[in-house]
C-alpha cells in the first residue's frame, strides 16, 4: 500500500495525480504539537524517537499529505561539533560566541553520526516501518549554516557572513569544507537509516549576488550534490530569493528545484529553461486568505505545475503558527482533485 507518488514525481515519472507535502508540516499549528512542547524543549523532542516519529507522522495521518518530513532542526548536527546552540522562541537560533575566525573555525570538531546522533537513525528507523508514504530526510546547507555561526542568530543584512567571506576567505573556505563534509555525512546517515529522498535547505543564500555565489559557495553545493547522487535517492534544493541563482542551479546534480512564491513556474521553467523537476510554491499568507482567493491561487499554481512532468505541490516556505488545520486538510484535498481531474 506504499504510496511512491511523490518520488515518482521527483523523478519526473508518470503520476496519477500531484502529490502534495508543506515544508515546516509538523509544527506549532497543531494542536497536538503543543501539547508535546510544553513537556519538551525542541531538541529534547528530537532526541526522543518515540515523540520525534510521533511528531513526524502527525501531518500525514492528519492532512493527508504524500510524504513526510523528518521533524528535527538544520540545528541538530551542529550542537555534536561544539556549536553553543539554543533555539529561542520567537528568535529562532542562536549562537554564543558566533564564528568570525580562522581559530574558531579549526576548533570545529568532527561530525561522527553514529556517535553524535544515534537517535536520528531511530527515528528513522521506526517512521520506515509505520508510513505509508515516502520519509524525507533534510540538511541545512553550508552557506545557510555559517549564516547563523557567523552572526550569531537570524539576520536581515547578513554583513558578519559577508564580511568573513570578504575579509577572511581562507577561514570561509575551510569553514565551508568543514560544513560540507557535516552535510554529505549527515545525509549518508539518514539515508543509510532509511529515508526515501533528501532535501537541503539554503533557506538565506539568495543574499548573496550570482557572482559571490558561484565563488563562495557553488563549489561546495556541487560537492556535496555528486556524493548525494551516488545513493540515487532524489534530491531536493530550496532557498529563498534565488532567482537570480536558477541558472547555476541548474548545472547542480539535483532532481528538484524547490521555488519560493516570488518565482513564477513557468519563468523558471522558459526563461531560465528549467528542466529538473519542480516543488512549490504558495506564498504561505494565502492559508490566512478566504477560501475562494486561496482557492484561485492555488488553482493558478497548480494549472502551471502540471504542464510538463515533474511536479509536486507546497508551499514557497515554511507552514507558520496562526496556520489551522482544516485549511491545510482542505486544500491538500483540493490540490488532488483538481489533478486526478487533469
Amino acid at each position: 500500500m506504499f504510496n511512491d507518488t511523490f518520488l515518482r514525481a521527483c523523478r519526473k515519472q508518470p503520476t496519477e495525480y500531484t502529490p502534495v507535502w508543506y515544508m515546516r508540516q509538523a509544527g506549532r499549528y497543531q494542536p497536538e504539537y503543543r501539547a508535546i512542547r510544553k513537556q519538551y524543549s525542541f531538541f529534547e523532542m528530537t532526541q526522543h524517537p518515540e515523540i520525534c516519529a510521533k511528531v513526524t507522522k502527525l501531518p500525514v495521518d492528519q492532512l493527508g499529505v504524500d510524504a513526510a518530513i523528518l521533524f528535527a532542526d538544520i540545528m541538530t548536527p551542529l550542537k555534536a561539533i561544539g556549536v553553543n546552540v539554543e533555539i529561542q522562541a520567537s528568535i529562532g537560533p542562536v549562537i554564543q560566541p558566533p564564528i568570525r575566525s580562522m581559530e574558531q573555525v579549526k576548533l570545529l570538531g568532527a561530525f561522527e553520526p553514529n556517535r553524535d546522533v544515534p537517535f536520528i537513525k531511530e527515528t528513522i528507523q521506526q517512521l520506515i516501518e509505520q508510513l505509508e508514504v515516502p520519509l524525507i530526510g533534510f540538511a541545512g546547507a553550508p552557506f545557510t549554516l555559517a549564516s547563523y555561526l557567523v552572526e550569531g542568530g537570524p539576520s536581515k543584512n547578513y554583513y558578519h557572513t559577508k564580511a568573513m567571506m570578504y575579509r577572511a576567505p581562507e577561514a570561509w573556505s575551510l569553514l565551508m569544507e568543514q560544513l560540507g563534509d557535516l552535510c554529505i555525512d549527515y545525509l549518508r546517515y539518514q539515508i543509510e537509516a532509511g529515508v526515501h529522498a533528501v532535501q537541503v535547505f539554503d533557506s538565506w543564500v539568495g543574499t548573496l549576488s550570482k557572482e559571490d555565489y558561484k565563488s563562495y559557495v557553488f563549489p561546495v553545493m556541487k560537492r556535496i550534490f555528486t556524493e548525494l547522487k551516488k545513493t540515487n535517492v532524489p534530491i531536493i534544493y530550496f532557498g529563498l530569493g534565488i532567482e537570480h541563482l536558477l541558472p547555476l542551479w541548474n548545472q547542480l546534480p539535483i532532481d528538484v528545484i524547490g521555488l519560493d512564491w516570488r518565482i513564477p513556474i513557468a519563468r523558471a521553467r522558459e526563461e531560465y529553461q528549467i528542466t529538473k523537476a519542480i516543488q512549490g510554491n504558495l506564498d504561505p499568507a494565502y492559508l490566512l486568505a478566504p477560501w475562494e482567493k486561496l482557492q484561485s491561487k492555488v488553482a493558478e499554481i497548480v494549472s502551471e505545475g502540471i504542464k510538463k512532468p515533474g511536479y509536486i505541490f507546497n508551499l514557497g516556505h515554511g507552514i507558520f503558527p496562526d496556520c489551522d488545520v482544516e485549511t491545510l486538510q482542505k486544500l491538500t484535498a483540493y490540490v488532488h482533485q483538481i489533478t486526478r481531474e487533469n
